[in-house]
């Protein structure tokens, strides 16, 4: 994406490619209306996340939770590309690239809903905002700047305080009590991280000039696509299965429902936030995810990992900061 930074940790922002304020931005809103959008936007992509931890939890298909929830985001693009008058065109060389980009992001989905089915949703969700860290490296080792010291004293930071999330001196005293899950979740929660980091650099590399607008769309209809070819193959046992419960299809809705919702406020008012300043203030959806997930899955984190949930949220944080400054 044009003019994200290396280090720029706004995870419900860049990872639903969502455009930033062109040169002739609208009046920004108040800044206290800014941050409270902002606030309510993160609060329902965290409760997207837990809607799908419920919708798994009775018997809903992986692909089917991603078909739904791209099927959404699908009609918005296109009603605002149509809107909009866009053109669906794309700069000479770029078609490659963008077919990438949306094969990224639908491994990215399936592997993020992967996790958050195996973990508590907060953990899901910080093993997945390890991506900074992962987009730094990759930027490194492909030419870009080397991190600063500064840079790579916080990211590690971040890293000890994922460790005592992931509560690994448990885990080496008893392995099997967390049981097979956990390990599978810790890996696609990473695997969801690194190819979104992927698809990041690709966006800010490859398609700088193409329109946010019909970039955007053209990811979700990618992801919409593969989505239907796996179901079609069975790619995952079950991925179209059927919620088995009134409480399936209750939490299939409201994750289609939420992440539209929060995607089309997001989208449509994002000129106006201010974004450089007011950042920050979507990281808020782990803490969200936090509360949420006990309130109606019952999920809750021991002391230890709450601290070490802190430290993490506290570094990507921190890293947002700088890169404002």
């Amino acid at each position: 994406m044009k003019n994200v930074g290396i280090l720029c940790p706004i995870l419900p922002i860049v990872s639903r490619f969502v455009p930033m304020p062109s040169i002739s931005s609208p009046t920004l809103l108040p800044r206290h209306l800014a941050i409270l959008l902002m606030i309510t936007v993160a609060t329902m992509f965290a409760a997207n996340h837990v809607a799908a931890r419920l919708a798994f939890d009775n018997g809903t298909g992986l692909l089917l939770a991603v078909l739904t929830r791209s099927g959404v985001a699908c009609l918005i693009l296109l009603t605002l590309v149509i809107a909009q008058k866009k053109r669906f065109w794309l700069p000479p060389g770029t078609w490659p690239w963008q077919l990438a980009v949306g094969l990224l992001i639908a491994i990215q989905s399936v592997s993020l809903y992967s996790a958050v089915a195996r973990l508590p949703v907060v953990i899901a969700l910080l093993l997945v905002n390890t991506y900074p860290i992962q987009l730094a490296l990759l930027t490194w080792a492909l030419g870009g700047p080397r991190p600063s010291l500064r840079s790579c004293l916080i990211m590690g930071t971040i890293l000890i305080g994922l460790l005592i999330v992931l509560d690994i001196p448990s885990w080496l005293t008893d392995l099997e009590a967390l049981g097979p899950g956990w390990l599978a979740g810790i890996g696609y929660g990473l695997i969801a991280a690194f190819v979104f980091a992927c698809a990041l650099w690709v966006t800010e590399h490859r398609l700088a000039a193409v329109g946010s607008t019909l970039r955007s769309l053209l990811t979700m209809q990618t992801v919409l696509i593969v989505m239907v070819i796996g179901g079609l193959l069975g790619a995952v046992p079950g991925g179209m299965n059927l919620p088995e419960s009134n409480v399936g299809w209750v939490g299939l809705a409201l994750l289609a429902l939420l992440y539209g919702s929060g995607f089309s406020i997001l989208f449509i008012f994002v000129p106006r936030l201010d974004m450089a300043r007011n950042a920050p203030v979507m990281n808020i959806e782990p803490v969200a995810s936090l509360v949420i997930g006990y309130f109606v899955l019952g999920q809750m984190l021991s002391p230890i990992q709450l601290l070490g949930g802190a430290v993490v949220v506290s570094g990507i944080v921190v890293l947002s900061l700088s890169k404002v400054r």
